[in-house]
């Protein structure tokens, strides 16, 4: 079966060759970590600690998975913690999250490299966030009797019907896995009804509540407003995680009421760093002064009202500065990107139509009236003239998202309670207890 895969693998490899070659040319991407990729030449570790190693595909995992790191590495201080991912931009997150950390890019699920990765870390556990079906990799540890769990599972109806028609196949892919602890009791019956053992799913809640910040006082994001120069008159709007049209249309939604709410800042913070300059560009056209976020280090142009958030690793903090949002993502393919964030902030939050990837936590919101869908600018636009005309409304609205957030909390808790179970420090003290 290895075989069968690396040809498959191989074949695929070849076949989009010429847009990787393009996107590492034009936009800087796949040009980091072949070594590491091909043939698994990931850090290797030395001693006899155990070892958890936790796989994160891009910066959303790798932020889903901090709380849950922390807990791992406070409970069980005698075991160390690695961290993989896929992405450029999760790689550059990871490694300024977890700077006492191993961070690496993760081998391709090619047999050779994972071989040679897993031989290098050795590791007792093997974590992967949300949904890494990885054939070899998972093949490879359940060999090599390294314990294997997936964490905040999900498994949309689209992706069960896809993995459906192979079903013979991903049966004893998923019987190899120790434990699926997954969001909700939906996803949980989908991977059964796959082949999972019912034994091994769990329902633990969704993690991504967990790793929300909720004061708006804490020490990054009071350097941030501090020094963007935000005062207690100012009423925010942040487009974060944007796509293109989204920073376009968040700047004609702040052209329309600047004037008449002198007060209103924009802050836009794109979900790529390869296209920082695309809208530095666009904000240059517009004629709107502005100001680029690296450049405030050293001064702060106090006629700006436009921030371009071009740093990575500081969104989560922006949200904090935030009185009114837009989640980006949700107007084109990408399917939404996480609007946890702003509503454990507190913030009146808004969001297109297409957010498919976080369809259990929209249906969440909009059931409780703690956010609000825009279907396009003028709806933007429109949501964010309604806030600033009445500010009880805004503020109610971001309180319900608050509390909705409140609400969700303890999955992290259950999954490293799961989780200990496979670690080998833990069995002694689980029994006494």
């Amino acid at each position: 079966m290895s075989y069968l895969l690396n040809l498959l693998y191989a074949a695929l490899l070849v076949a989009v060759s010429p847009w990787l070659l393009w996107s590492a040319i034009r936009k800087g991407k796949y040009r980091e970590g072949y070594g590491a990729k091909f043939l698994g030449l990931v850090p290797r570790r030395t001693g006899n600690r155990s070892c958890v190693w936790l796989h994160a595909v891009s910066a959303g995992e790798v932020n889903l998975l901090q709380p849950l790191v922390e807990r791992i590495r406070h409970d069980f201080p005698h075991c160390d913690c690695v961290i993989s991912t896929t992405t450029r931009t999760g790689f550059e997150i990871a490694a300024k999250k977890y700077p006492g950390l191993d961070v690496f890019y993760c081998p391709l699920d090619f047999s050779w490299a994972v071989r040679n990765a897993l031989q290098r870390i050795r590791p007792n556990l093997l974590v992967l966030a949300e949904l890494e079906l990885w054939p070899n990799l998972i093949r490879e540890s359940h060999r090599r009797g390294t314990f294997v769990a997936v964490v905040n599972g999900r498994l949309s109806e689209r992706s069960a019907r896809g993995y459906g028609r192979v079903r013979p196949f991903v049966r004893p892919l998923l019987r190899c896995i120790d434990l699926i602890a997954v969001q909700s009791e939906e996803y949980a019956e989908r991977f059964i009804e796959l082949g999972a053992d019912p034994n091994v799913v769990q329902v633990t809640g969704s993690m991504k509540f967990d790793g929300a910040q909720t004061n708006r006082t804490n020490a990054m994001t009071t350097r941030l407003r501090q020094l963007a120069g935000i005062n207690d008159q100012d009423i925010v709007f942040l487009a974060g995680s944007t796509q293109s049209p989204e920073e376009s249309l968040a700047i004609e939604s702040f052209r329309t009421l600047k004037d008449e709410f002198t007060n209103l800042r924009l802050i836009l913070v794109p979900r790529h760093p390869e296209r920082f300059s695309e809208v530095a560009q666009l904000l240059e056209r517009s004629g709107l002064a502005w100001q680029r976020r690296s450049e405030l280090e050293d001064s702060r142009d106090e006629n700006a009202r436009i921030l371009l958030v071009d740093c990575m690793g500081e969104l989560s903090a922006w949200w904090g500065c935030a009185h009114i949002g837009y989640v980006g993502g949700s107007m084109g393919k990408r399917g939404g990107q996480s609007m946890i964030e702003p509503a454990a902030y507190g913030v009146a939050g808004s969001f297109g139509p297409k957010t498919h990837n976080f369809r259990d936590v929209v249906r969440l919101m909009l059931a409780r009236e703690a956010a609000v869908v825009v279907q396009d600018g003028d709806e933007m636009t429109a949501f964010v003239e309604s806030c600033l005309r009445d500010r009880e409304r805004m503020q109610d609205l971001g309180t319900r998202a608050q509390q909705l957030v409140s609400e969700q909390l303890g999955a992290t808790a259950k999954t490293a309670d799961l989780l200990s179970w496979l670690l080998p420090e833990a069995k002694p003290q689980r029994r006494a207890a």
